[in-house]
């Protein structure tokens, strides 16, 4: 497994204050992040070159952003998955609140299918689910028993799916055909007292990527499960992370403000980003 050759140092993207930064995912149409704060109900855009920057309001809590094929964005609300047009025009595509519940994290798959978590805001084991949402609009229910959904991603052929239920500890290795589980082993687990597994991405080398809440550290796993690498981080809770920039070799990473020191801490909530370290996959926008 290859190191990168230039890694820098890890800077601050975006000085912000998101009280739960979260989902990065790189906008290769407009060559900008799109990221979200979960209790600050804002999608946050960052076009590294430029330095632009958006922020969309929504109206409820929301888990993750993806861009659309079509224009806008896709989004996991607490009350479920709607999209905006390139007008900024919202609708719902699968509206199904429950009491106490919200959207978390979200991926795309190579299909263009969305893949979203949710989580009860209490964490109560069982509360969560992990659902697919294909781009007619169709919801198939792939896991209903999680209580922390989080990190999803995919190896570089497609064959592998790897999610985070966050309390298990451990980043899984789901074989799926369509929404339909064959088979799900661990890949890794993280030790009690290293931080708990929260948002992640695979890089062209079949890496996983982990962002450790609480941890202050981003984790990199060959695809044998073997600890290949740790970032220490200025901040203790790192919730994801996405590569993006020229040639998609730059990880920008999100983090939370809440339940964190802003004096001891005064990067917490901030987008922040490792230049040069590695190389990620192109994503793939939702195809809704």
């Amino acid at each position: 497994m290859s190191a990168p050759a230039r890694q820098g140092r890890v800077r601050v993207a975006v000085a912000a204050r998101a009280e739960l930064g979260e989902g990065p995912v790189w906008d290769a149409a407009r060559e900008r992040l799109v990221w979200v704060d979960i209790l600050g109900s804002r999608v946050h855009t960052y076009a590294p070159d430029s330095g632009v920057r958006t922020v969309l309001a929504t109206e409820q809590h929301v888990g993750a952003a993806h861009p659309r094929a079509a224009g806008g964005l896709v989004v996991n609300l607490r009350d479920g998955v709607g999209r905006y047009d390139t007008e900024g025009r919202f609708s719902w595509l699968h509206r199904a609140p429950v009491p106490g519940r919200r959207g978390n994290d979200a991926a795309v798959a190579p299909d263009g299918a969305l893949w979203a978590g949710s989580m009860r805001y209490d964490e109560a084991a069982g509360g969560g689910e992990l659902i697919r949402v294909g781009a007619d609009g169709s919801v198939a229910t792939v896991l209903d028993d999680v209580a922390v959904s989080n990190g999803t991603g995919w190896s570089p052929d497609g064959g592998r799916m790897y999610y985070v239920d966050t309390p298990t500890r451990r980043i899984d290795v789901l074989t799926c055909r369509g929404a339909r589980v064959l088979d799900r082993r661990p890949l890794a687990e993280v030790e009690p007292g290293a931080g708990s597994p929260d948002g992640l991405t695979v890089d062209a080398e079949g890496c996983v990527w982990v962002a450790l809440w609480d941890g202050f550290a981003l984790r990199r796993y060959t695809p044998e499960g073997r600890l290949e690498r740790t970032v220490p981080l200025p901040v203790p809770r790192p919730t994801s992370c996405a590569f993006g920039g020229p040639g998609l070799r730059d990880l920008y990473i999100t983090t939370a403000r809440t339940g964190t020191d802003p004096d001891r801490y005064p990067l917490a909530g901030s987008l922040l980003v490792l230049p040069d370290a590695g190389r990620g996959l192109p994503p793939t926008p939702f195809a809704g």
